[in-house]
């Protein structure tokens, strides 16, 4: 088993120079196929460093020393201004997480579907701990008792309290179930048809693959999880998943399917997104092998296109060959945290913080990004449809700012996105990202 990476929290701290001198603003076989087969789990779990996911610490820092000519990796600031320093607490708030669940109902997964009912409650309280606003939202048919279609028994989850609304596994506040029969080799289809609503996925669609609109659920400034349990493959690809252009479905042209979850006609609703799974994988370096149950029997594909999609959104993923593995449950669901909690997102809105004395001259604000120990001062600009591809900021307001909102580029790299520089300033440097808010010296503007 591979240890999930220990990452720290999100540190917040603020620091401030106020200038006083001056005023200012305000601070098995398939279903598809054949039979079943057994189910379970295996105590292998990879993910996060292995596949060089971003850099693992992030801060922000809103501070400022007294400035000299000098300062700052010698980007000359203006030192007219005789300062006072004091120390405030930024509040700057991490944006919401989505988590979507997909659990595959078929007869094999019994043992997995018993395991998720029996576990998101505390996978939800982990989030929770974290200081994450989250929703759940769970694709699978919902319900207590298992249910015969065409000589084949489904197994259906039903959430309990307190993620659910109510005892009968109804919606709660952070908690939505679309009630959808996920088919072993159609996940990902399934996923893509009910989040349109397209022909052949909606409620009383023939075939039985559609299910409940649910993208009113998704929060459009929230960053995307979604955790499959499986134990076959997907019929869609791993690129069809993420760029399909829309229409007929490839593997059946009587239903329709939406573009993949990165086009761009989704408006960035999927960007950045991370994929988490449990399914038949067997080896670190082979993805066509597949895991064994103890009775030596295995599940019926690996799961190459999950593979491709743990490893491409540097997911997390464990092994389903071990039924009788409780410990492997849970360190999947504290794996999918840790997870959730590093792609997990900072608000790039930060608010101008109040000074202990004196007032802030918003004339006299300058914004310094520093990524892995290489810093640069960061150019204001008018307003937001001025930033360009530069790591550049500007106010909420230009004449009553409260906020310092950093421009895209500023904002991928204090997130522990990609830093190639725009400039050679900040080249690709990994470490901790950080941002200062320096009060007393005259903007630098773009």
């Amino acid at each position: 088993m591979t240890d999930l990476p220990r990452r720290p929290l999100l540190a917040l701290l603020a620091t401030a120079a106020v200038c006083g001198c001056s005023a200012g603003a305000s601070s098995a076989p398939t279903r598809d196929d054949a039979g079943a087969a057994g189910a379970g789990l295996d105590a292998s779990i990879e993910g996060g460093d292995e596949w060089g996911d971003a850099a693992d610490e992030r801060s922000v820092v809103l501070d400022g020393p007294l400035l000299d000519a000098t300062d700052l990796d010698g980007q000359a600031l203006d030192p007219d201004a005789a300062c006072a320093t004091s120390t405030v607490e930024a509040q700057v708030a991490k944006l919401p997480v989505d988590i979507v669940w997909m659990v595959d109902n078929s007869a094999s997964m019994r043992p997995a579907v018993a395991a998720v009912q029996a576990g998101l409650n505390d996978f939800a309280a982990l989030i929770g701990q974290k200081s994450l606003d989250y929703k759940v939202i769970l694709l699978s048919l919902r319900g207590t008792s298992p249910i015969t279609q065409g000589g084949s028994k489904l197994y259906p989850v039903c959430v309990p309290e307190p993620l659910a609304g109510d005892p009968t596994c109804g919606n709660g506040a952070r908690f939505f179930h679309a009630n959808v029969d996920i088919l072993s080799t159609q996940p990902l289809e399934q996923f893509l048809g009910t989040l349109g609503q397209t022909s052949g996925y909606r409620v009383g669609d023939s075939g039985g693959r559609g299910g409940e609109p649910w993208r009113q659920e998704l929060r459009a400034s929230a960053t995307k999880t979604v955790v499959l349990v499986t134990d076959d493959d997907s019929r869609l690809s791993a690129d069809e998943f993420e760029h399909y252009a829309g229409g007929p479905n490839p593997n059946n042209g009587s239903y329709v399917l939406p573009p993949g979850v990165l086009d761009p006609s989704w408006g960035g609703l999927f960007d950045g997104y991370t994929f988490d799974a449990i399914y038949g994988w067997g080896s670190a370096t082979d993805p066509t092998v597949k895991c064994s149950y103890p009775g030596g029997t295995a599940p019926p594909k690996s799961g190459m296109t999950y593979t491709t999609l743990v490893k491409r959104t540097a997911g997390v993923r464990a092994q389903i060959c071990d039924q009788a593995s409780s410990q492997t449950w849970q360190a999947f669901f504290d794996g999918v945290a840790q997870a959730v909690e590093r792609a997990s997102k900072i608000d790039c809105s930060l608010a101008i913080p109040a000074p202990d004395a004196g007032t802030v001259d918003p004339a006299r604000v300058n914004v310094q990004i520093e990524v892995g120990g290489v810093a640069e001062i960061a150019p204001m600009v008018a307003d937001a449809a001025s930033c360009g591809a530069d790591r550049a900021w500007s106010y909420d307001d230009p004449l009553a700012p409260t906020k310092v909102v950093l421009c895209p580029a500023a904002c991928e790299a204090v997130n522990g996105g990609g830093l190639a520089a725009p400039d050679a300033g900040l080249a690709d440097a990994g470490g901790p990202a950080h941002v200062r808010l320096l009060f007393g010296c005259t903007t630098k503007v773009h």
